[in-house]
């Protein structure tokens, strides 16, 4: 019997998720203690196109203008797991941010990186739903304009890249674990999935990359937002070549060299590679970790993204 396009994407999709689920059993670091604080929903945000859930921690202590981190979950995954499986929460409470969790209600529980709506400003899906929950916690919560960051893991990451290229004027900063490019996963079939891209076999030059950024925004020539990349070299799932894409594609967006200004090793496995700057807020910096699968965000992970987002301060009422 053959299959509908359509059934083959969902068998395609199916047979991933099978594969990713359990390699993301292990992903995450144990969660710390509860607070007094806790991760609650908020149902009517604004614009939300594509049927997104918000949910929100907000710490028992913040500044008067807090930051905001979106946190993007890895597919088949949800915004209230990915708050419970990863230290955001905890780094929240101590230096005082807010942190967003947008969760998918489609079956696949993956987001929309991949259709045309998605992939450009204005289009509507999940990148809409997104920037409506951080209208909300500026609007309501007071939170600083100008300190939005975005935050994922696999499908999260191809989110962070997305948003990046559709927002450039609302995140100042993302950091993306084990993701694609903006726009490596672009279809026109109404599937999800790109094989092609996660197996690693979609290329193309740093300006060419480049360009699909730009052209999800056109027009716009303000700042761009800095951008930092994870990937382990033994990701099966979304292969380590969608790493070097990435690198081509940010330093070109950013006007940088793709020759790193710094290379050190912050762990005897992970190298570290800082472009357009050799500083903790470089505009491009890429780790790349040797022998490492799917499974990323170990303990230490996220502080290195709230570093290099700049949100690492003194803790949160502290002298």
């Amino acid at each position: 019997m053959t299959l509908s396009p359509r059934r083959r994407a969902r068998t395609l999709l199916a047979t991933v998720f099978c594969g990713i689920l359990p390699l993301l059993a292990g992903v995450f670091v144990t969660a710390p203690p509860a607070s007094a604080a806790a991760l609650v929903e908020v149902k009517a945000f604004g614009a939300n196109p594509s049927g997104l859930r918000m949910y929100l921690y907000v710490p028992e202590r913040l500044p008067e203008r807090p930051a905001v981190l979106v946190a993007a979950h890895y597919c088949g995954g949800s915004g209230p797991a990915f708050h419970l499986g990863s230290e955001f929460a905890s780094l929240a409470d101590l230096h005082g941010f807010l942190v967003v969790y947008p969760s998918v209600t489609r079956e696949s529980r993956c987001f929309d990186v991949s259709s045309p709506q998605a992939l450009r400003r204005g289009g509507g899906s999940d990148p809409a739903g997104v920037r409506a929950m951080v209208a909300y916690v500026e609007r309501v919560h007071g939170a600083d304009p100008g300190r939005v960051f975005v935050t994922g893991l696999s499908s999260g990451a191809m989110l962070t890249n997305v948003l990046l290229g559709v927002y450039p004027d609302v995140f100042r900063a993302g950091a993306a674990f084990a993701g694609v490019p903006f726009g490596c996963f672009a279809t026109t079939d109404g599937s999800g999935w790109n094989a092609d891209c996660a197996q690693g076999r979609v290329e193309a030059t740093a300006p060419a990359w480049g360009e699909r950024v730009r052209e999800a925004f056109p027009g716009y020539e303000g700042e761009r937002p800095r951008m930092q990349l994870w990937h382990g070299t033994d990701d099966e799932v979304l292969r380590y070549p969608n790493f070097v894409q990435e690198i081509r594609q940010w330093t070109d967006v950013l006007g940088v060299s793709r020759i790193p200004e710094r290379t050190d090793r912050p762990r005897d496995d992970w190298e570290r590679y800082r472009y357009g700057g050799s500083g903790e807020r470089a505009p491009v910096e890429a780790i790349a970790m040797r022998g490492t699968d799917h499974g990323l965000l170990s303990p230490g992970m996220a502080g290195m993204a709230i570093a290099f987002f700049g949100l690492d301060e003194a803790p949160v009422g502290a002298d």
